[in-house]
């Protein structure tokens, strides 16, 4: 057995992210707002069962099951969060008040730096259905508070 990686190779990368949802309406329209993405493929609205790909140029990035009931348990193992990178702090801060109209959940009274001294940072809240999601750039956040917390900000939220 070869363990030989081609030049350059990074290893594996994740290829899409899958999340059940109980609307797929309403997280189809959360989701399309908030991010640059935009409906690659989708079920028949009279389908038993609904789903939507959605992704950039073509290419999958997220897809949505609309097969559960409820609300996101952040008690049980498995998902922590799911976090996406913008261009800048201004995608950030456009994303926060439209949030912000919608009444969505915000963690730590809006953006903040990923930890004490950092240029990276970003605004930590839920989707309709309790996931997490963390919404950041990568520079730009210095004068950002951090999180009164040891740890990075999006480990306790």
């Amino acid at each position: 057995m070869s363990t030989a990686t081609a030049p350059n190779s990074l290893g594996p990368k994740i290829g899409h992210i899958g999340l059940n949802v109980s609307s797929l309406d309403r997280s189809l329209a959360f989701y399309t707002d908030l991010l640059p993405l935009q409906v690659v493929a989708q079920s028949d609205a009279a389908s038993d069962q609904r789903w939507a790909f959605l992704g950039q140029d073509g290419a999958v990035q997220l897809t949505l099951w609309e097969q559960s009931a409820g609300r996101f348990a952040t008690d049980r193992p498995g998902l922590h969060h799911l976090a996406f990178e913008v261009a800048d702090l201004a995608a950030v801060e456009a994303a926060e008040a439209r949030l912000r109209e919608q009444d969505v959940r915000i963690y730590h009274d809006g953006v903040v730096a990923h930890r004490e001294g950092a240029s990276s940072g970003g605004l930590f809240f839920e989707d309709p259905d309790g996931t997490r999601i963390e919404l950041f750039t990568a520079a730009g956040a210095d004068d950002a508070p951090a999180p009164a917390h040891d740890g990075p900000a999006c480990g306790f939220f």
